[in-house]
């Protein structure tokens, strides 16, 4: 009967915080258990209790503050020195700028709808088609998961219970092969429409936009390489990224408006607000999901399927697409995790960041595939193009990251070789 509400909440189009929420109350109710009744705030709490998430809010105004402040544009004109030149350039640097901005803004959905407003009208005027235009940009959201910083990666830590900065440096080297799989779709799609050849700045130009670049090119720095360097955690990371971005744009570029921050503050507190309302409301829900014994009755059943890691992560990874065709890829991470990471590092002997990364990255996917496909709707909403028109165009894209993704399956060390050096 709990299964029946969950399902019938889920299609009633119910926000996914409420259906996990009310489903765990329905569970007590039902269960006859109602002194567990008692313990349902405790719960809610307790899934939020956590520094590390506190990364979630800073990362976000970090990614507002540099939308704000100019940063984001002068980061493309940089792209542009390195890429612009080739055939297809506008498609190259906007990959490329992608990049960057993944290794700063972390969310999907946000670095999506931030570059589809910077890149599609650009492109759009250099002859490329609307539709793959917004196809490259949602593509390139798919990075924001794996290169660090990512909002899922810190979510994963605090459940898996990792260190947040090993998981970053575990996407190091999937986000690169990612990166170097979409350069290849391009490239080849680049030929086959014949897109026009860019043209390279000129070299006065290029030290301009270079010279321009470099102080919105020390956020990514500032995040990645204290980090690494071990000389902040993630959170701490996070908050002087916010405040390089708020110097920045406001003394450097001089294009961030003092007058403009209680929006910027207001947009980032609701999105966090959201992201963390989720996560206290699945902390209840995997509460009951652990208490019905769920992980042990999952494991038994795969079990039975395979004793194989690779096949395993092949089966997970099935799963997992279906799973984020229809649930958001927090609350999916946030209800896959304590079920499955157990099976994962119990009876395959999968390490938590192979596992991590093939998860967050396979859930993401989900934002760009129907019927639900979140980042589809987000491109089309800020682009004009038919979200099928952009689906149609996602394709490729979609391919190289299903192949990315059994090669992360096959081979551990792409996650975990920059880790145990």
């Amino acid at each position: 009967m709990t299964v029946m509400v969950f399902a019938l909440l889920l299609l009633g189009a119910v926000p996914i915080a409420l259906v996990l929420a009310m489903t765990a109350m329905w569970y007590i109710y039902a269960s006859g258990n109602t002194v567990l009744f008692a313990s349902y705030p405790q719960q809610l709490f307790s899934a939020i209790e956590s520094y590390g998430l506190l990364a979630i809010p800073l990362f976000m105004l970090a990614g507002e503050l540099m939308n704000e402040g100019g940063l984001t544009r002068r980061l493309i004109a940089l792209a542009r020195i390195f890429v612009g030149g080739f055939r297809g350039g506008l498609a190259y640097i906007n990959l490329v700028a992608n990049m960057m901005m993944a290794a700063i803004i972390g969310s999907a959905a946000s670095q999506i709808a931030i570059m589809s407003r910077a890149m599609v009208p650009a492109m759009e005027r250099e002859g490329y088609d609307k539709s793959y235009s917004a196809a490259i940009t949602a593509a390139g959201g798919l990075l924001s998961p794996i290169i660090p910083p990512s909002m899922l990666f810190v979510l994963f830590g605090v459940i898996a219970q990792v260190p947040i900065a090993e998981m970053f440096i575990a996407g190091l080297l999937p986000g690169l092969l990612l990166g170097l799989a979409f350069f290849i779709v391009i490239a080849v799609v680049g030929l086959l429409q014949q897109y026009p050849r860019g043209q390279w700045p000129s070299r006065q130009q290029a030290l301009s936009d270079f010279a321009w670049g470099l102080p919105a090119l020390s956020i990514p720095v500032i995040i990645i390489g204290g980090i690494l360097l071990g000389i902040a955690t993630p959170t701490e990371s996070a908050a002087l990224a916010s405040f390089a971005a708020l110097f920045i744009g406001r003394f450097v570029y001089r294009d961030l408006d003092l007058g403009r921050l209680p929006q910027v503050l207001r947009r980032t507190a609701v999105n966090a607000g959201l992201v963390i309302m989720l996560i206290a409301a699945a902390g209840v829900f995997g509460w009951v999901v652990v208490y019905e014994q769920l992980p042990q009755m999952a494991a038994a059943w795969i079990a039975a399927l395979t004793t194989d890691p690779f096949i395993f992560l092949l089966l997970l990874i099935g799963v997992l697409l279906l799973v984020g065709m229809v649930i958001d890829g927090i609350a999916a991470l946030i209800l896959v995790v304590p079920i499955v990471l157990p099976i994962a590092q119990n009876q395959f002997d999968i390490s938590a960041y192979q596992f991590g990364v093939v998860v967050c990255l396979t859930l993401v996917m989900g934002l760009l595939t129907p019927p639900v496909g979140a980042g589809l709707f987000v491109a089309s909403s800020m682009t004009g193009a038919p979200p099928l028109k952009i689906f149609r165009a996602l394709l490729p894209f979609l391919l190289a990251t299903l192949i990315t993704l059994v090669m992360l399956a096959w081979q551990p060390w792409l996650t975990e070789g920059l880790i145990n050096r």
